[in-house]
């Protein structure tokens, strides 16, 4: 049987999407492709993936009508977390620990809450 084994991408409506990419780019890590693009590519992106869905009046996706977040697979979040907060990056103090790895969130320049994961280290 055809399956889907990853998320080949996730597209999103921006007021800026120019300022937004650098923004992922500088402060994220993500950097751009061909085209404007951010994508993760080569063996460091591997790595579980997760597509989930939350009831329509769930508030894990933050404040206001947002629709849906984004959930990036970071190396080191408490490190990531530092680097954020010294560049005036809007961080929730709130975090998560399971037996797969931690959590924490952030807004970017438009809003949105996104959701960082350290998962944990095998081997």
């Amino acid at each position: 049987m055809a399956k889907v084994v990853g998320v080949g991408g996730i597209f999103l409506k921006a007021k800026a999407p120019q300022q937004l990419s650098e923004w992922c780019a500088l402060h994220l890590g993500i950097q751009p492709q061909d085209g404007g693009s951010l994508a993760f590519d080569g063996p460091e992106a591997a790595g579980m993936t997760v597509f989930a869905h939350f009831p329509a009046d769930t508030d894990y996706f933050g404040e206001g009508g947002q629709q849906f977040m984004v959930n990036f697979r970071v190396d080191d979040l408490d490190k990531l977390l530092v680097q954020l907060s010294a560049a005036g990056v809007r961080i929730d103090p709130k975090r998560e620990d399971y037996s797969y790895g931690r959590f924490a969130w952030i807004w970017d320049p438009e809003g949105n809450r996104v959701e960082l994961w350290e998962p944990v280290k095998i081997g």
